[in-house]
Parts: structure tokens; C-alpha cells; sequence
């Protein structure tokens, strides 16, 4: 299923993308899909049932309603940088021995459709097309062979980033967290419909141009290590969203540097979750 949030007269529901439709879950007792998640298998097959017969009241036509983030308050957004070899040599770093990490707040999380704002105080704006993943059930020290049973689904996300602010500092929190500097969408696709998430493309257009492209295969730490890694420090919650990194082809590694303006269209598409498509606008 396609899991999704959307805006409908002005109040939020959680959705089920159908063909061209969307379902509210609000008359199935969902009013967000933090409550969806949280309810597992037996929530999974309530909406399931409710999906199959929905009552026309509950349908839109998908173009009439505007999608917004799926999550738009996740209760953690945790990153991981350097995670593709090619990514990491464009950067003149070393290959990481151990998962890098850091974290975006909820300041910073639209959906498609919506403007990513280019503060005026940053020169260096940048993309990154990713690979997110969402946690369905939570955990401590969750062992990696048993990943999958932690995996709600997955999504498109950009981790969109101030390189000027990011490489001032030796911690990259500030040049990550500017407002709207975590798009993410149009839906979750969930973990069933993927079968294998570490061999689906990935790429990013700018513009039309095709900035960004490579495979999930090539991550250096996939998502079992990862979901190790990150629990034996954490509990993970139901509705934690992991970006788990960004190939080759940012702005920054390009000569000359291509960063960020006005006007300029973002594409993330990952095989099988669809498109995320944001506009660039500056700060007023």
C-alpha cells in the first residue's frame, strides 16, 4: 500500500493511495499515520479491509487534494552521511569505518509540492537525493537479522543542505536544519511492496537534467547494520524516518559548484516510491 497524508478543507487526513484516488482512514479510526503505524499488523489489516469497500465519502480524487509530508512530525529523522563510496570520494573524505551520522528536526520536513526556502544567509545551498526508510515497530539493540520486522516502509527524502554553514563547523547540525530543508514524499510505499530495498535506482533531477543516479546496492552500511547500529544507541520509535545517504553528483563536488536558486525544480525518484518535486524560492 501507499500511505499518505493530505489536506483536505483545511484539516489533515491520513490516506491510502488507490490508482488515481485517495482514501481518508479518518471514518476507520485513523486520524494520522503515527496512529497507523503504531497499530501494526492488526491496524494493517483493519485498513485493508476498510480500503476494499470504502464508502464514497472517504474517496478523492488524488489531483484535488494536496499531499503534504507523510509524516510531518516524525519523532526522530536520523542521517547518515557518506554512505555511498562515490559520494565519499567527491567529498575527499575517507570511506567511513562506522555509520556517520546526524539528525534534522521537524522545522525542516515538508512534502512534494512544496517550496524548499534558500535562506538568505546561506551562498551555498545544496541537494541530496535519498533513500528513506520508516520504522514500523520500535526497538532496543534490535538484531540485523531481524530488520525487516522493524520496517513500516519506505520513501523519497532530500536532505537538503547549507554547505557554507555545514563546513564551518567539524558538526554538521546547523547546515542541515534550516526550515524546509527536508522534503519528503509524495507517500510511504509499504515494506511489502518492496522486495529488494538495497537494488532500486536512485536519482535526482534539477531542472530536467539529471544531476544525480546510482542504486541502492551501492551503500556502504544497508539498512540491517544500520537498524543495529542506530538501536544499540537509541530506542527506534514507530515513525522514525532514516535517510540513509546520497550518491555522487551533489552541487558542491561538481566544478564549478552548481548551488541552489530561485526558481530551480527538484526531482527525487527512487524506484518505486513515486516522485518528490519541490521549487526552490528564496527567503523573503
Amino acid at each position: 500500500m501507499r500511505f499518505a497524508t493530505f489536506e483536505h478543507h483545511g484539516h489533515d487526513h491520513a490516506g491510502v493511495v488507490k490508482d488515481d484516488s485517495i482514501i481518508s482512514l479518518k471514518s476507520a479510526g485513523f486520524d494520522d499515520l503515527l496512529s497507523v503505524i503504531r497499530g501494526g499488523a492488526e491496524a494493517r489489516r483493519k485498513i485493508s479491509a476498510f480500503a476494499a469497500d470504502a464508502p464514497a465519502t472517504a474517496k478523492f480524487p488524488l489531483a484535488s487534494v494536496r499531499l503534504r509530508a507523510p509524516i510531518p512530525k516524525p519523532p526522530k529523522i536520523l542521517c547518515m552521511g557518506l554512505n555511498y563510496r562515490d559520494h565519499a570520494l567527491e567529498a575527499k573524505l575517507e570511506i567511513p569505518k562506522v555509520p556517520v551520522l546526524f539528525a534534522k528536526f521537524n522545522n525542516t520536513v515538508i512534502g512534494t509540492g512544496d517550496n524548499i526556502v534558500l535562506p538568505k544567509n546561506s551562498r551555498k545551498p545544496d541537494y541530496e537525493a535519498e533513500f528513506g526508510f520508516v520504522i514500523g515497530k520500535g526497538g532496543r539493540h534490535i538484531d540485523s537479522g531481524n530488520w525487516r520486522e522493524h520496517i513500516f516502509g519506505y520513501m523519497n527524502c532530500n536532505d537538503v543542505s547549507a554547505r557554507d554553514f555545514q563546513i564551518a563547523v567539524s558538526q554538521w547540525t546547523m547546515g542541515k536544519n534550516f526550515d524546509t530543508f527536508a522534503p519528503m514524499g509524495p507517500w510511504i510505499v509499504s515494506a511489502d511492496e518492496i522486495e529488494d530495498p538495497h537494488n532500486l535506482d536512485i536519482a535526482l533531477t534539477l531542472n530536467g537534467e539529471r544531476m544525480q543516479h546510482s542504486n541502492t546496492r551501492e551503500l556502504i552500511f544497508k539498512i540491517p547494520e544500520t537498524v543495529a547500529f542506530l538501536s544499540s544507541v537509541m530506542t527506534l520509535e514507530p515513525g522514525a524516518v532514516v535517510l540513509t545517504g546520497t550518491p555522487a553528483g551533489v552541487g558542491f563536488g561538481r566544478k564549478p559548484p552548481r548551488w541552489l536558486v530561485p526558481g530551480d525544480e527538484i526531482v527525487v525518484q527512487v524506484e518505486g516510491l513515486g516522485e518528490l518535486r519541490n521549487v526552490c524560492v528564496a527567503e523573503a
